[in-house]
This record gives C-alpha cells, structure tokens and sequence, in this order.
C-alpha cells in the first residue's frame, strides 16, 4: 500500500499564511523592528568596540613586553655594575687589609728591635757596672796587699807624683 501525500497546498491555506505572515510582519514592523535593529546595531557596535579593545590591548602587551625586556636589560646591567663595584671594594679592603697588616707588622718588628736594643744596652750597662765593681774591689784588693807595706805606699805614691803633669 503506498499512500501518496499531497504536497501541492490548497489556495485557502496559502491565503490564511499568507495573511498571518503580513500581520505578523505588519505588527514586528511596528512594535519590535525598531527594537530588534537597535539590538544588532547595539550587538555590532559591543563587537567593534571589543575588536578594537582587544588590538588595543595587543598593542599595549607588545609595549609592556618590550618595557619588560628593556626594564630586564637595565637590571641585568645594574646587577653587573653592582657585582663590579662590589669586587673593586672587596679588592680595596683586601688591599688595605694587607697593607694596615704590612704596616703593623712593620711596627711590631721595629719595636721589637727598639726593645731589643733597650735591653742589649741595659745589658750592657748592667755589664760594664758588674765589670767595673769586680775591678774596683780587684784593684782595692791588690791595692791593700801592695800598700801594706810602708816602704811600698812610699813607691807608689813617688812613682803617681813622678808621672803627674805638673812636674
């Protein structure tokens, strides 16, 4: 059984739609045309006015990126200059650090020497008094034996009075 379907429409049926259709239409036109084509212009102008957000945006990254680089370079740079100054500073207090030691020293070991010699001459003084005390009672001892006798105190003081200048 086929069952063949109709697919050519009645005059009546297109007339009605037809008539539906321009009410519709007529009503759109006058109630929600204005409203509808001012919601796309609407729509279009939020659309345009995103585009050009969104380059402007773009463009705005791209400079930040190139402000960022160029802020990186800069601080690279500045990193450098400051490890430099900061070597040439380490270098200056090592090299002062050396030299106040060098100096230092240098007067430790001169006073080290001033104090030696101090003490050589002391010594040496210390010496020459010992020296001459062990003389003085040599001399005094050899004196008392020679000059016990009177005939040898007579020779001697003959023989000082004999060597004075004044004779």
């Amino acid at each position: 059984m086929v069952i063949l379907l109709s697919l050519s429409p009645e005059p009546g049926t297109m007339l009605w739609t037809s008539i539906a259709f321009l009410v519709v239409l007529g009503l759109l036109k006058k109630f929600a045309w204005k409203d509808i084509l001012k919601a796309l212009k609407d729509r279009e102008e939020f659309i345009e006015r995103s585009l050009k957000s969104a380059e402007e945006a773009k463009a705005q990254m791209s400079g930040l990126k190139a402000d960022n680089e160029k802020l990186l370079a800069e601080a690279r740079l500045e990193r450098e200059q400051i490890l430099k100054e900061a070597r040439e500073v380490k270098e200056k207090i090592m090299s002062d650090a050396k030299l106040s030691a060098t100096d230092e020293s240098n007067r430790l070991i001169n006073a080290a020497r001033a104090e030696i010699e101090k003490e050589k001459n002391q010594a040496l003084a210390d010496i020459k008094k010992h020296v001459s005390e062990l003389s003085i009672d040599i001399a005094e001892k050899v004196i008392r034996k020679e000059l016990s006798d009177k005939t040898a105190q007579q020779a001697l003081v003959d023989t000082y009075l004999n060597q004075s200048p004044a004779n």
